[in-house]
């Protein structure tokens, strides 16, 4: 099975990266920055390509080496916690760049180097897409688009047989969410978020995205599959 990663070098990204690996899975690992694709392809035998996913046509003309694919993911993504009127033009353009803009290249780029038999897309976006959390316009806003841009492509594509999912984390213990895990005050408030009392770990989203591309999930397409402790929909017992 030939795999293409998009934000390999991140959390869940290379908790992703080295599962697959481990099931023996050709691997394509797409990131912006060189140092971290590489050390991860030493690691996994990956093959690392520095591309820009913001960049439709780039990520495009990159993949088109490596076609045909069994499945891509787009694990790119950023967080942005502020109210809308604290956040900057151009935080919000970054925001949407970052998490929709890469999920919509992720779909245009996979369906066209996608093995004819079909193949599955998985996408990430996030509780807070889901549930009306503070000071989450803007990301809330990116990842809302992914959920559309998701059940709109797993009907359009579904002829080709070409499955179309995403995944829909809380918070999870990775660099990207360093800021508030690395804040005592800030982690306890996040862990009473989620009805589990915990936040998550990459290997869990990890395994929901491995699971969404396996054979047995061929008849699973147009979800959002929440890995997120219930923070999405359900309260604990106070």
């Amino acid at each position: 099975m030939r795999v293409v990663v998009i934000g390999a070098a991140g959390g869940i990204g290379s908790a992703l990266t080295r599962r697959l690996a481990a099931r023996q899975a050709e691997i394509v690992a797409c990131g912006r920055t060189p140092e971290t694709l590489e050390k991860l392809a030493d690691e996994t035998n990956a093959i690392p390509v520095v591309v820009d996913a913001r960049d439709p046509d780039s990520l495009e003309r990159a993949l088109t080496n490596f076609q045909p694919v069994d499945a891509i993911v787009n694990c790119a993504g950023s967080i942005l916690l502020k109210p809308a009127h604290r956040t900057s033009l151009s935080e919000w353009k970054e925001t949407l760049e970052t998490n929709l803009t890469t999920a919509f290249a992720a779909v245009r780029a996979g369906v066209q180097v996608m093995n004819p038999a079909g193949g599955s897309i998985v996408l990430c976006s996030t509780a807070a897409a889901r549930v009306g959390l503070a000071n989450h316009e803007a990301i809330a806003a990116a990842k809302a688009g992914v959920i559309g841009l998701t059940l709109s492509a797993a009907a359009t594509y579904s002829a080709r047989n070409i499955r179309v999912n995403c995944v829909a984390p809380g918070l999870v213990d990775t660099p990207l969410s360093a800021r508030i895990t690395a804040n005592p005050a800030a982690l306890n408030v996040s862990r009473s978020l989620h009805a589990l009392g915990r936040i998550g770990q990459a290997e869990e989203v990890a395994a929901a995205i491995a699971w969404l591309l396996e054979p047995l999930s061929s008849w699973i397409t147009g979800q959002v599959i929440g890995v997120d402790g219930g923070l999405a929909t359900v309260r604990g017992k106070a």
